[in-house]
């Protein structure tokens, strides 16, 4: 049966018991993560993964890139309350980025509506696989709708390489972050390859 979100803490510490040499004492041995001592962090979207990653000494990681409401705060509370551990001196802040990059601002934007469907049908109730890239989001959303997607996108970069960039330094220097977590929602494989190439490179 599995548990709830209520013994997380215990869950996160059972699992950090297996990859320490011995286990966890329950005559478990985890094969072959046993006394590998693999690094853990905690991904978030509120503040209660921020306040145990930072009880723990943990990195941590806010998914900004579909729940940025919350963001701020939860780094702020993660920094506040970081207790220094074996794996971490200090604290250490991801956040998570939505980047569809082209060689053009328009191609981006194109790229950009199968995401912006896929959390409109989110919003709608009605989730399913990711729908390929329209002209133009227009007369696809109401007002309401739009206003709500484009809250749980706040956090990404869409452009070409130089807006990119410009926008994911933006990301980084508003929220002090150690790192960002890029990902990216494109409907062609190569159109999302190319996305990444561009924003891991020297043009933006």
């Amino acid at each position: 049966m599995g548990s709830s979100g209520d013994t997380f803490p215990q869950d996160l510490a059972e699992l950090r018991g297996y990859f320490r040499p011995g286990g966890p004492g329950n005559g478990v041995h985890a094969v072959p993560g046993e006394g590998l001592d693999v690094p853990i962090y905690l991904l978030g979207s509120s503040d209660f993964s921020a306040r145990l990653a930072a009880e723990l000494g943990l990195p941590f990681a806010f998914a900004s890139h579909f729940a940025p409401d919350l963001l701020h705060e939860a780094l702020a509370l993660y920094r506040r309350y970081f207790e220094p551990s074996d794996e971490l001196s200090a604290p250490h802040a991801m956040i998570g980025v939505n980047v569809f990059a082209a060689d053009t601002n328009a191609d981006a934007r194109r790229l950009f509506t199968s995401a912006q469907q896929q959390f409109l049908n989110l919003v709608r109730g009605t989730p399913g696989l990711l729908p390929p890239p329209v002209e133009t989001m227009d007369g696809l959303w109401s007002p309401v709708e739009r206003a709500h997607v484009e809250r749980m996108t706040r956090c990404s970069a869409v452009g070409g390489p130089e807006t990119v960039r410009k926008a994911l330094a933006g990301f980084a220097a508003e929220t002090d972050a150690d790192e960002l977590i890029l990902t990216g929602q494109i409907y062609d494989h190569a159109a999302r390859l190319r996305s990444f190439e561009l924003a891991a490179s020297g043009r933006t």
